[in-house]
This record gives structure tokens, sequence and C-alpha cells, in this order.
């Protein structure tokens, strides 16, 4: 009995820390195609020390190449695969917002500067893309 209850604050600490942190991007999001407004992949964030980095881990359009490749990069992802890449990097929390890092578009190879904002109580996910002045925004959806 005692040993049982000695591990229950590890079970219940390792069930508390699966969970996602709805106050950080951390986990994986659903992308969306922004002219069709359907589900596109799954990206993966993950904080390193160099701050948080996102990789494409899964294709969710059935008609997607597997293989597809990087054609348009212009960096050391030229002619690389897609699935597996790592497409944003150097986000750094600042306040309630992430900032300092650079998202890539792996359709037309361009890299932007980015903010990342979480919204509704972390289950959504605002991407704001930056050319100077001008900027796009994206929304993902977490999954976790």
């Amino acid at each position: 009995m005692r040993r049982a209850l000695s591990i229950l604050p590890l079970l219940l600490f390792g069930a508390a820390h699966g969970a996602a942190d709805p106050l950080s991007p951390v986990g994986a999001w659903r992308t969306f195609d922004d002219v069709t407004k359907k589900p596109k992949s799954v990206v993966r964030i993950i904080e390193k020390d160099s701050g948080l980095i996102a990789t494409v881990e899964k294709f969710l359009v059935p008609a997607a190449d597997p293989a597809k490749k990087c054609t348009e990069c212009s960096d050391e992802r030229k002619d690389k695969p897609i699935l597996g890449m790592t497409i944003m990097s150097g986000l750094k929390k600042d306040g309630d917002t992430w900032s300092g890092g650079r998202i890539l578009d792996p359709e037309n190879g361009k890299t932007y500067r980015c903010t990342l904002n979480l919204v509704e109580q972390g289950r959504k996910l605002e991407i704001r893309g930056y050319v100077g002045i001008f900027f796009r925004t994206q929304v993902w959806e977490r999954i976790e």
C-alpha cells in the first residue's frame, strides 16, 4: 500500500506533463490550405535552446506526394523533402507572443519574419508572417 502511494505523485505528474499546455505553442497543429480552407498538414512545434522550431510531420491532403520537395527553396532546404522539414525556427517568448523567428512557406520557397499568438485558450495558434510592413496571418488548430 505504501509503495503504491509513493508512486502516485509520479503517475499524476506524468499524466499532467503529457497533456498539451494551453499557454505554450509546443505540440501538434493542423494547418489549412489558404485557398480551399481544408486541412493540409500536421506541424509539430518543439522547444529547443535556440527557441521554438516546427517541422512538417504529416500531409493531410489525400493526393499529396509524401516525397514532395521544396523545389522553390533557395537555402540548404532546396530540393529536400518537405515531410520532416523544419519550416519555423528561432521564436522566443516575448510576453504573450513568440517572436524573433522565421517561417518558410514550402510552396513558394520564401522565408518570412514571424510571430505566434495563442488564441481561444490555446486551442488555436495565429501565425503571422511579415515582409516589410506587409503580413499574412494563418490560424492553426491544436491536435493534442
